[in-house]
Parts: C-alpha cells; structure tokens; sequence
C-alpha cells in the first residue's frame, strides 16, 4: 500500500501526513497511522479531524471504513466525538520518559470529562419536533382573541378557556370524567403533586403518607416528603404495582401510580389491581393519584383508559404536556375530586407559580383547533418507527437482549445479565452515551429485586441522531454467548 497525504483542506486548512504501509486491512492500517500520529505528538490535544467523508475523499478509501475507524478510536480513548464539534485527538495523563512527574499527553481522556455526547435521561420528547409553526399561528390567533383580563395576574384554577378544551379533550380521548370547575392548570406535573401532598396532610395529627411505587423517580419521593408527607414503595412486578397490598398500610393518604404504563418498567397495571386501588381509596376515604405523563402514546395495543374514570371522586387524574410537546411549556393538569378542589386551589392562591395565561391560551387554541391532535398521531408513528428500528437492531446485532415495556410509551427497558448494569453503562460512557439503569429508578426503601436492566429512551433523541445512537448502544452492549 503506498504511502497518503490526507488534505484537511476546509477542515483545518492543512496537510496531514498518514503513513498506511501498516500490517492488515485499510481500516487497520488508518486505526494504526492516527494512534502513531497522536502518540509522536505530531496531532496534539485538541485536534479536530476531518469528516469522514472529507478524509475518506482524501484518501480514496470508503467512508464507512473511515467511520469505523475513528469510532473504535472514541471507544479506545483516543479520540473524542462532541456534538456539534465533530472528532478531536482526546488528553490523558502519562509519565515522563525517564520518569519525574507527569505530563499531559494524548491518549484515553476520562469517560466523563467532556461530557456524554448524547444524553439518554428518559422522561423528554424529541424537542426539536415541536410544531414551530402551528404553534405561532395558534399564538397569533389566541392573541388576538384574548379578553383584555387575560393580561392580568391569572387566578389559581388557570384559564377557563383551557380548562374547557381540556374537560373536552380528556373525556374524548382518555376517558376521564370531569367538567371545567374541577380542572386546576399547574406549570408542571411536580407543581401539582406537591399542591395535592400539602393539601392532603392533615392540619393537625399524624402527617400520614403516600404509597409510591418501587420502581419510579427519585425526585417524585422528594416532593412528597418535602410537603410533610411520608412514602412507603409498593412492589412492582409484570402485572405492574401490588395494590393488594394499600389494604395493610397505616395512616396512608393517597396512592401515587402510572396505571397507563408504569414508569419505568412500561408495564399497565392490571384490572384486577385497578379495581384493588380504587377499592381501597373508596373504603379508606384515601386517594389515588394517577400519573397519565405519557397516555396519548400507545402503539401495539389499545389505549388504557384513565384510572379516574372508575372513580372520579377518589382518583385524582395529573396530565401534562411536557411529553406531547415540550417541558418549556410549563403546562400540566390536574382533574381534582369535588372534596378536595377547594382545598387545592386554597394553598395554589397562596403564592404559587401561575402558568403563563398567553402560553395558556395558545394551548386551548391549538388543541381546539385539531392541531394538538394531527402533531400528537404524527409524533406517534415517528415514535414508533424509532422503536421498531431499535428492536429490530438488537433483533439482528444482540439478540440476547431481550427488549420490554414497548407496546407504548417512549422508552424501552433492556434486560441485562446479572451483575453487569454498572459495567454496561460505563461502556455506554465511553461511547458517548449517557444512559440509566433501573437500579436508578429504584426505591432504597423497597424490596431488594435482583434485576439489571437499562432504560433507552427512543422519543428523546433527535431524528438525524437516532442511528448514530443505536450503532454505540449496540458497541456497549455484551457479547452474546
């Protein structure tokens, strides 16, 4: 193989010489000049590479051999891939020939020190979806059809205008029986879980507590116990949380579920334990607090209805459209039962966050104008075809995978083998991925469940990403055996 000159041309502006007469095949020989290039110095800290079009168009060879190439290097800790910045020659720390003191040099930075370059936390839609467009024109139209009192302080319960489509909406596509009068607007779904825990504890005696699952987010538990409420987990397994069980607790308020699609394990709760939780609310006076966070996306099944609509005087029904369209909103619901409403808006009058009424009015206009309803059906099937396309990854490349919690939802959970969570996400790391694993949606309170596992979001990362995403995952993952 004779010896390349590599242009970097609009990329740097200069030459780099590449020796290829290496051992092996063009990849390895290009893996072995750019190892040698940085180890010698002559590509310091820093560097940014060319694309691998432009170096594949440089050298004459595939652009996928390129590709491979600088990915195996990012694995390694050779090079690094920043979003936005393309791939630069990585830092580490190495002794000085001869020995003496350490010194900067190229080679495998930290997995952490620059940062992930793809952020897998589950819980966010694809924000660079949201519908740009429909929503100023919705906003052009609700501004110019808003009463003068509209540009006031707002009052607790939100808009009525919202709160009108919402009862609408709710009944048609959810099943939640409700009218306007029992509809509180929140700015986010935690701004209504901590107003119905303070307006749940008691004024005086035993605080009480709210049943939680075992398996949820951490930051659902602070809440309530921030509002003076004590938290006990429910086990969770495939039939989602045991409700059986709400029977045997003491000084219990409330019950905090996700019956739609438990989070994270994406599994429904059964009809069996539906009827356990409303039943034990109906008898103990108690509540059960349904989190619908992401009941419009429903793919391999029908739709499971509103818990609330069994028992509105017991369920408290929390929405939000932080998933359909974008946490920016601040925008979220709470269908509250006739006994409780008065309190509620009592402590929200007090001092709390008002969601924006213009932002509110431009919701009540996009949802009635069926825009809300075209941009919900397109993002499912965008959805669901990032789904598929994971599944059918692992099918081909790690079939030992085995992949749950998909039939809706916008994440899937991976079961891993024993033992190897920690490892495998500290793989993921390396490739640029910020994952989680169950082990951090577990409740330390809970029973101890031997269960290693990773939560992948599909909704979060932005389409012309989502391939690149799959190809590290799939690099991170165990070898089959």
């Amino acid at each position: 193989m004779e010896k390349s000159r590599a242009t970097f041309g609009r990329d740097l502006g200069r030459d780099l010489h590449l020796d290829l007469d290496g051992p092996g095949g063009v990849r390895a020989s290009l893996m072995s000049a750019l190892r040698e290039a940085v180890r010698s110095g002559r590509l310091t800290p820093g560097t940014r590479l060319p694309s691998s079009r432009s170096l594949a168009t440089d050298l004459g060879i595939a652009r996928n051999t390129v590709a491979d190439a600088y990915a195996e290097l990012v694995a390694e800790g050779w090079l690094c891939a920043r979003q936005g910045s393309g791939t630069e020659v990585a830092e580490r720390v190495l002794p000085r020939a001869g020995g003496g003191a350490p010194r900067r040099t190229p080679g495998p930075p930290s997995p952490t020190a620059a940062g992930p370059r793809f952020d897998l936390t589950p819980g966010t839609p694809d924000v660079s979806a949201f519908p740009r467009t429909a929503w100023l024109a919705a906003a052009r139209r609700a501004l110019t059809a808003a009463p003068n009192e509209a540009f006031g302080y707002g009052t607790a319960a939100g808009r009525p205008e919202l709160r009108a489509v919402l009862a609408d909406y709710l009944a048609r596509v959810r099943g939640v029986r409700t009218d306007p009068d029992r509809i509180v607007i929140c700015a986010g779904f935690m701004q209504g879980l901590g107003l119905l825990c303070r307006a749940l504890k008691p004024r005086g005696g035993t605080p009480g507590r709210v049943a939680t699952e075992s398996y949820g987010l951490p930051f659902h538990r602070d809440v309530i116990t921030r509002a003076g409420l004590g938290t006990v987990p429910l086990p969770v397994d495939a039939h989602g949380a045991d409700t059986g069980l709400l029977a045997d607790l003491d000084h219990l308020r409330a019950a905090l579920l996700t019956p739609a699609h438990q989070f994270p394990t994406g599994v429904p709760l059964h009809p069996d334990r539906r009827a356990a939780a409303v039943n034990w609310a109906r008898s103990r006076g108690g509540y059960v607090l349904e989190d619908d966070y992401d009941g419009e996306f429903r793919y391999d099944r029908q739709p499971v209805g509103a818990l609330q609509g069994l028992d509105p005087d017991h369920v408290v029904y929390l929405g939000t459209a932080s998933k359909s369209l974008a946490p920016a909103l601040r925008l979220a619901w709470m269908v509250v039962p006739d006994r409780l409403i008065d309190r509620v808006l009592e402590i929200k009058a007090t001092g709390e966050w008002q969601s924006g009424s213009l932002d509110q009015l431009t919701l009540a206009e996009f949802m009635s104008s069926g825009a809300y309803d075209r941009h919900v059906r397109g993002m499912r099937l965008r959805y669901r075809r990032r789904r598929d396309q994971l599944v059918a990854a692992l099918a081909e490349h790690a079939p030992h995978v085995h992949v749950s919690g998909i039939a809706a939802g916008l994440h899937a959970v991976l079961e891993l083998p024993a033992g190897t969570e920690q490892s495998i996400t500290r793989a993921a790391l390396w490739q640029g991925l910020a994952v989680q694993g169950l082990a951090q949606f577990t409740d330390p309170a809970g029973p101890a469940v031997a269960r290693d596992a990773l939560v992948i979001p599909y909704g979060r990362p932005p389409e012309h990403s989502f391939a690149t995403i799959l190809d590290a995952l799939l690099r991170a993952l165990p070898p089959g055996d």
